[in-house]
């Protein structure tokens, strides 16, 4: 029990840093001049993804026959993958970085929930639903404060695309958590999945990422964006997906919307009243009920110590 509790709390803590890297995205990608949020999607997570691969190709080899075998899960996770970048960056670049980075990471929790539910026949605990609800209720008032300013369609279109972001992030949550289930190690799951994503990110940069090479600083956003929050942060996400149901992830990292904010506000200029850090206090309460001791829980979506391991 204390093994696994420890585990555990260890998994939290590399998606809280994961988060936090992921949190910087918004604010650096605003770095970059004259450059698409299609572009900045395709270069962070088409480069990134298959980086990831390229670090499993060996995992990915081994792992070929579990593939094969549940190749249908690979292409719903790399259709996710593709996805999830395109919307997630639009959002921000129309609603602002904190209304589309809440309602994307706002939303992730419960399409995963709802997704282990009515595919895998997972038994929800009661403290993923009162964590969940603190998470998406700060997230809530959050995107509140930030859509006062108005901006009517672009903030319509926002929150849209960044329902989209979410219901995508969810998906290719529990399409790797699946993969490792199935017997594929984290390296072959997460690389397969993300690798598979990026190869269809490259038609998008190909038309899109030109202006990324017109200043070293585009150039410089571009680097940090695929190597940092999207290589170096989905290693550790996808390390922690070895330890906890995917629902508990993506409740996890609704700490990434609590990062972009306060960048946002620091960097961009974006302001939050008493509505947003409010929801800010929300967002550390789901985080404090995920880390306390837990009693028996069930699940069965937990993935296999000896998958775990390897």
């Amino acid at each position: 029990m204390r093994a696994h509790r420890s585990g555990r709390n260890t998994a939290v803590l590399l998606l809280l840093v994961a988060s936090i890297l992921w949190g910087t995205t918004g604010t650096a990608a605003a770095q970059a001049t004259g450059v698409s949020p299609l572009a900045i999607a395709a270069v962070s997570l088409g480069v990134g993804g298959l980086l990831q691969a390229l670090v499993g190709v060996r995992a990915i080899r081994r792992a070929r026959p579990v593939l094969i075998r549940e190749r249908r899960i690979l292409m719903v996770g790399g259709v996710a993958v593709f996805c999830y970048p395109l919307a997630f960056y639009s959002a921000m670049s129309l609603g602002g970085v904190t209304l589309g980075t809440v309602i994307s990471l706002g939303t992730a929790p419960l399409a995963a929930g709802l997704l282990e539910r009515m595919v895998d026949g997972t038994r929800l605990t009661g403290r993923w639903y009162l964590a969940a609800a603190l998470g998406i209720g700060g997230s809530t008032l959050l995107g509140i404060a930030r859509a006062e300013g108005g901006g009517g369609r672009a903030v319509l279109a926002s929150c849209l695309l960044g329902l989209l972001a979410g219901a995508s992030y969810a998906v290719y949550s529990w399409a790797s958590g699946r993969l490792m289930f199935a017997g594929a190690p984290r390296a072959a799951s997460m690389g397969s999945v993300f690798g598979l994503g990026g190869l269809l990110l490259l038609p998008v940069l190909l038309v899109t990422g030109a202006p990324l090479l017109g200043s070293a600083q585009n150039l410089a956003v571009a680097a940090y964006l695929a190597l940092i929050p999207m290589f170096l942060g989905y290693l550790l996400f996808g390390k922690a997906l070895t330890k906890v149901k995917a629902s508990t992830a993506t409740t996890v990292t609704l700490s990434e919307p609590a990062v972009a904010a306060a960048l946002a506000m620091g960097l961009l200029g974006e302001r939050l009243g008493i509505a947003g850090w409010l929801g800010l206090g929300l967002i550390a309460a789901a985080l404090a009920v995920l880390l306390l001791p837990e009693s028996r829980e069930r699940s069965v979506n937990r993935v296999p110590e000896q998958v775990a391991a390897q």
